[in-house]
């Protein structure tokens, strides 16, 4: 990762400066879901609320009852209608006049007179029928979309069946499996090659697991020997100058390759989610990082401060105690003489925060976004140091973050050094 820059960046580079990594693409991140439906989302935008599955199924559903009902409705008025017209009223001839109500008519006058009527009474009995049929389409209508609401929700059962045990297996436990059952359908065919994919991912997360545990033996075996042999050979009086001299360099070549290999195996380690989390005090693990320090913090003239207040958050304390370790031991080591270093916990809500804050030479802004990778160094770093640590302090303190959820935050303080701000939630 970068050498960190003065006052709080990462740990340097192993001696003989290693290429830097080039930075992974990320990819964009993705905007948090809010309660109100964004208006870019389709033809759903107008709706105050993200519409579910569910909801857009009960639309589907009742929509197209409502539109079958209204085509119905108006199939059935143009037939009635049409029916209507075909019953044209009888006419009547006679000779004379007829009196109708009191009032004198011949055959024409009351054949008129009929057909008025006959259109008054069908026009008022259509209009009767459309009100009582819109009247009836309207309740069916509601009748539909609660149907709908119920019937999406029991083909939708497998499918939340699977949300759950995605989500359960995110958080807790990778050997949990679906195991739907129920007929040959395409919802039973997406679990069972999500229990596949988990299958695999279980397989890989137990390889990487034993070929960390073996590289961790194999690797550290040797080099716990040279550092014994070149111990011993130093130890002896009969040394001459130039071979105690040889023999510290190498020692100090030894002792940098040994905290490179734990590096790296803890950064693979801490990559991975956490599969198993209770409940830990920032607090404590803040100050057995502190007290792992002090020493360090003296002999380079710094300051430790520290307001620590009680702070529960879920996860693992041997990771969390590296983590607030590894944030002040670059603190201290990218610091001057006569400068301080600040350790906080507090709760907040949602979980806990440890913040770390330094004094230093000033940072320029547009280092910190490349701070947190793996032996990237800021330009005009020395790479020859070996006693700032091995680039890959932050890296780790960043991947630990990430497998317990929680966010870090890197600012420039105006007067030159850093604050590193880690939120972590809470059981």
């Amino acid at each position: 990762m970068t050498t960190p820059p003065p006052a709080g960046g990462p740990s340097g580079a192993p001696a003989g400066g290693p290429r830097a990594v080039p930075p992974k693409p990320q990819h964009p991140p993705r905007a948090p879901r809010s309660g109100r439906y964004a208006p870019g989302d389709g033809m759903l935008a107008w709706l105050p609320f993200r519409p579910t599955i569910r909801m857009r199924l009960t639309l589907l559903y009742g929509g197209m009852f409502l539109m079958a009902g209204v085509v119905l409705l108006l199939l059935m008025y143009v037939f009635f209608q049409d029916a209507v017209n075909n019953l044209a009223p009888r006419t009547f001839q006679f000779d004379g006049s007829l009196r109708v109500n009191g009032v004198p008519m011949n055959s024409a006058q009351f054949n008129q007179e009929q057909a008025g009527d006959y259109l008054l009474r069908s026009n008022s009995a259509l209009n009767t029928l459309l009100r009582k049929s819109l009247t009836m389409l309207v309740c069916l209508a509601v009748i539909a979309f609660a149907a709908g609401y119920a019937l999406a929700g029991r083909v939708l059962r497998p499918l939340g069946r699977i949300t759950r045990t995605a989500r359960d297996v995110a958080s807790s436990d990778l050997h949990r499996r679906i195991e739907l059952d129920g007929p040959d359908d395409e919802l039973k065919e997406l679990a069972d090659t999500f229990d596949d994919m988990l299958d695999r991912l279980d397989r890989s997360f137990d390889s990487q697991r034993r070929f960390v545990a073996n590289a961790s033996h194999e690797l550290r075996t040797p080099l716990a020997i040279n550092r014994t042999l070149l111990e011993v050979q130093l130890s002896d009086p009969a040394a001459s100058p130039d071979l105690q001299q040889l023999g510290k360099t190498l020692l100090a070549t030894n002792e940098r390759s040994e905290q490179l290999v734990e590096g790296l195996l803890l950064l693979a380690r801490s990559e991975n989610e956490l599969t198993d989390r209770r409940p830990v005090e920032l607090s404590e693990v803040a100050t057995r990082a502190l007290e792992q320090t002090r020493a360090e913090a003296d002999r380079r003239e710094v300051e430790l401060r520290s307001k620590l207040a009680p702070a529960v958050v879920a996860g693992n304390g041997v990771l969390l105690e590296r983590l607030a370790l590894n944030l002040l031991q670059n603190a201290v080591r990218y610091n001057t003489p006569g400068g301080w270093v600040e350790l906080a916990t507090a709760e907040v809500p949602g979980g806990g925060e440890l913040v770390v804050s330094n004094t230093g030479p000033v940072v320029p802004g547009y280092e910190l976004e490349h701070i947190f990778e793996p032996f990237r160094r800021v330009k005009g770093a020395d790479r020859t140091r070996s006693d700032k640590g091995v680039g890959l302090g932050l890296s780790i303190v960043r991947s630990v973050v990430r497998a317990h959820g929680g966010t870090i935050e890197a600012t420039a303080r105006s007067g030159g050094g850093l604050t590193m701000r880690v939120r972590i939630p809470n059981p």
